[in-house]
């Protein structure tokens, strides 16, 4: 009796091993499906304040908190089935899928480049559409409207960060790609609007700390944040678009390698391998930085090439099957 008691605790142990092994093996898979996804994460981040800009300080916190479940429903609901059937019926798909979306974050960084060297000739490329709240004043259903375009937004890069964590996951059963992935998309969901909650109320907090600050050092912290942010919100911006360019060029090269022309890679690689030898000590480092700076310079050229592309065939085509919103009532109606 002793013996087979025993012989069930081994057991026990045994499988509580393996489950605790496919757990590290998990939040490793994740970790690393999450830091490939880093260039889109770091755009989510960037680009989501800007939707609560012009709201009252009560709202902040209630609008980033709908686009964060929206980016829950987005990954989960959405993107997740559609990730695991792509897996185990088009699995030849994921490739052109990611470099459409590389070519997406490429067009998307050299536009806000363009943006910035330019202007007062940006945006001439891309769909105006005055919104309904804008005419009518009404600032719930501005809210409404804010958030729905931001939900919009991040489908697109949730759909990236989806597509991209699928891709590095080794062949896997279809439970097992699912927990990755709903891993993988909570946790970067959690990290990017926790992170956006904490920069939009950053200001308020300054203030509130500089002016009730028990202690010196508390007070001119407050002030520094007020002042200071202005700053990082720009630096958040410069680094989102970066990232957005390297990621998105390093993407479309793979893919290309994928399809054999491997040119540029080879290319990307010698030089990083060069580079990388001249200084031993941080080999790593220069290494990865001589990659993304040669991706980021291919993604920002097939950014800069889409542009063109965007204004003449992309934007007619969907002001074509837009549907045409109502006037909205005159003031004397």
């Amino acid at each position: 009796m002793s013996v087979g008691l025993l012989a069930l605790l081994d057991d026990v142990a045994a499988i509580a091993k393996v489950a605790a092994a496919s757990l590290d093996d998990i939040a490793g898979q994740a970790a690393r499906a999450g830091v490939k996804a880093a260039g889109a994460v770091i755009d989510d981040a960037a680009v989501t304040p800007r939707y609560v800009h012009g709201f009252s300080a009560d709202r902040e916190l209630p609008i980033v908190g709908k686009i964060a479940l929206g980016s829950v429903r987005n990954k989960l609901v959405i993107l997740l089935p559609a990730a695991l059937l792509l897996s185990a019926f088009l699995p030849w798909l994921i490739t052109p899928l990611l470099m459409i979306g590389g070519a997406y974050l490429c067009y998307e960084g050299a536009e806000k480049v363009f943006a910035a060297l330019f202007p007062h000739q940006a945006h001439g490329h891309e769909a105006q559409v005055e919104p309904a709240a804008a005419a009518t004043g009404d600032a719930a259903l501005l809210e409404e409207e804010k958030v729905s375009g931001a939900i919009k937004t991040d489908f697109i890069l949730s759909a990236e960060i989806m597509t991209i964590a699928l891709a590095t996951l080794p062949a896997e059963s279809v439970l097992m790609q699912a927990v990755i992935l709903a891993i993988v998309g909570i946790g970067i969901t959690v990290l990017v609007y926790g992170g956006v909650a904490l920069i939009v109320k950053a200001d308020d907090f300054g203030l509130l700390l500089a002016a009730k600050g028990r202690t010196h050092t508390g007070r001119a912290i407050g002030r520094a944040l007020v002042s200071g942010m202005p700053t990082f919100m720009r630096v958040l911006g410069i680094v989102g678009t970066a990232a957005m360019i390297w990621v998105g060029g390093g993407i479309v090269i793979h893919g290309l390698a994928t399809f054999g022309v491997t040119a540029v890679e080879h290319a990307a690689e010698a030089v990083a391998e060069a580079a990388a030898h001249a200084v031993p000590g941080i080999a790593g480092i220069i290494h990865w930085a001589v990659v993304a700076a040669i991706s980021g310079v291919f993604g920002l050229v097939v950014g800069a090439l889409l542009i063109p592309v965007a204004e003449h065939v992309i934007v007619p085509l969907f002001n074509l099957f837009r549907r045409k919103e109502p006037p909205p009532p005159s003031a004397s109606a």
